[in-house]
């Protein structure tokens, strides 16, 4: 995946972060720095979409009511955009970095819980949470700002 690190003094930790996605292909995951974490901005295609509903029965929390995300995102695509999906890139169990598998969603290698591509957690695993997703807007179609809703 791409990674971009932001550690400038013109962005305090926790200010908004605004982000170009414009160039971020379908299936890429960009992983930027911000507030001290990774966050995660991953395109995902119109086939991978389709797949997020048939995977429902086997998650733990598939309509994410027991998760942390802005209520714009109480969705199934747990996302303002469907094809733009933001998360806080950390393991609910204890704190791991997941790994995207290719169209088939994210899996940590710490204690193998497996996230969809929209951070639901799969039952079976240890983590107790779908992914946390945290406050951020499109200031318009090509750029979204972390940390405002």
């Amino acid at each position: 995946y791409l990674w971009q690190q932001r550690r400038d003094k013109r962005y305090p930790q926790g200010a908004p972060l605004t982000i170009e996605i414009g160039s971020l292909p379908e299936g890429k995951l960009l992983a930027v720095d911000w507030a001290g974490k990774s966050v995660w901005v991953l395109r995902r295609s119109p086939q991978e979409l389709v797949t997020l509903a048939s995977n429902e029965a086997q998650l733990l929390d598939p309509q994410s009511e027991k998760s942390l995300q802005p209520p714009a995102c109480r969705n199934s695509n747990r996302s303002i955009r469907p094809d733009v999906f933001v998360a806080i890139g950390v393991c609910t169990h204890q704190g791991c970095i997941p790994v995207l598998q290719s169209g088939q969603g994210f899996a940590c290698p710490c204690h193998a819980s497996r996230y969809d591509l929209a951070g639901r957690v799969f039952k079976g695993g240890p983590a107790p949470a779908n992914l946390v997703i945290p406050a951020y807007r499109f200031a318009d179609e090509n750029r979204l700002v972390v940390g405002e809703s």
